[in-house]
């Protein structure tokens, strides 16, 4: 019998999603959604990961849960053809947590280059909170409680999936093979794999304030836009600049395509014209941004519409996450109970132990 193909992924629910998720995961995850190629996906919403370093906020991650709900299914994700789930909900997975905690060493933990990021962002230095910490060991146990073969994901996930496969061979090894070992699916388009925030800044990040949010309005969005971060040394329209690490020609990497230039910029054939205009002097940056404006709105405009949609029956929303929360939980539970058995420690449905263990005690007593 054929392995199954099996997607998992999901976000922490620490604010409304922005263009930054959409590209680098959000998009494609609908595409993937559609395409007929998977038999199962598993979407979940990261609670228990976001309470990691907002334990003394609580009711941030409360609240957010039912934006990311509205985010996903605006953007298209359909709970007839995805399992949309709540990660606090399926208990399995703290459980499979604390059992793989004994696969890997401090050590390696220190290692993972995503982590170290993370920590430095959030300035914990010495006080890092251990559920913080350790958690690409409960990235592992999600991926792994939904026998996922693919995690589409941003390159900046790549060193947590690597230590999910880690885990996976470990376990393997020592207790036989029960654990799928998942591969990543990155982003497609190059300028898709890590969007930069509107400032330039490496990583669009709403701590940083730098996002543009799928469900904002159209001045804000233009707002946003006509402020972004461009080529430093490109001053006077006639000056040439400078596309290299200018976040507007990113973003037109990212969201740009062929007919977008017969509706909104008819000078222009392709992107390549456009870029070639701009290096060489001529081309004024309130131009490009107002190009990108109108490209982003189109966008965006459909989602934020189906949002407003969906938001005007909440209880709906809570009684797809229920369902799902319920679907996601018998999976994980299967798992983890081929988990237990491997690891022998699942005693009372071992009726074989159960069997001798009585024979041995009574032998000993005749």
């Amino acid at each position: 019998m054929a392995k199954e193909k099996i997607i998992l992924t999901g976000d922490r629910p620490t604010g409304k999603l922005h263009i930054g998720h959409y590209v680098g995961s959000l998009k494609r995850r609908v595409e993937l959604q559609n395409s007929g190629l998977y038999d199962k996906i598993f979407i979940f919403i990261a609670d228990a990961q976001a309470l990691t370093d907002n334990i003394d906020n609580p009711e941030k991650v409360r609240q957010n849960v039912i934006e990311v709900a509205l985010d996903y299914l605006a953007c298209g994700l359909d709970p007839a053809k995805s399992t949309i789930f709540i990660q606090s909900q399926i208990p399995e997975l703290c459980e499979l947590t604390s059992y793989y905690m004994d696969l890997v060493t401090v050590s390696r933990l220190q290692r993972n280059p995503t982590v170290k990021t993370e920590i430095q962002m959030r300035n914990f230095e010495t006080s890092i909170p251990v559920g913080f910490f350790t958690y690409p060991i409960s990235q592992a146990a999600d991926i792994t409680a939904f026998r996922a073969t693919t995690v589409p994901v941003g390159e900046d996930q790549e060193p947590m999936l690597e230590q999910a496969r880690e885990i996976v061979r470990r376990f393997n090894n020592i207790y036989g093979e029960t654990l799928i070992e998942p591969e990543i699916l990155l982003p497609e388009n190059a300028a898709c794999l890590r969007l930069p925030g509107i400032d330039g800044k490496a990583k669009m990040s709403k701590s940083l304030g730098n996002c543009i949010y799928l469900s904002e309005e159209p001045d804000e969005i233009k707002k946003k836009i006509m402020s972004m971060y461009t080529d430093p040394g490109h001053i006077r329209i006639n000056d040439p600049g400078k596309i290299e690490n200018n976040t507007v020609f990113i973003y037109l990497d990212a969201f740009c395509k062929q007919e977008h230039f017969g509706r909104y910029l008819p000078d222009y054939n392709n992107l390549a014209e456009l870029k070639a205009h701009y290096k060489r002097g001529g081309l004024g940056d309130v131009k490009v941004k107002c190009f990108l404006n109108a490209i982003l709105q189109e966008e965006l405009e459909p989602i934020r519409e189906r949002r407003n949609k969906f938001s005007k029956d909440i209880p709906a929303i809570y009684e797809i996450l229920k369902k799902g929360s319920e679907t996601a939980r018998a999976t994980a539970a299967d798992t983890l109970s081929e988990v237990r058995k491997a690891m022998k420690i699942n005693y009372f449905d071992d009726l074989e132990l159960i069997s001798e263990q009585e024979k041995r005690y009574k032998s000993k007593q005749n």
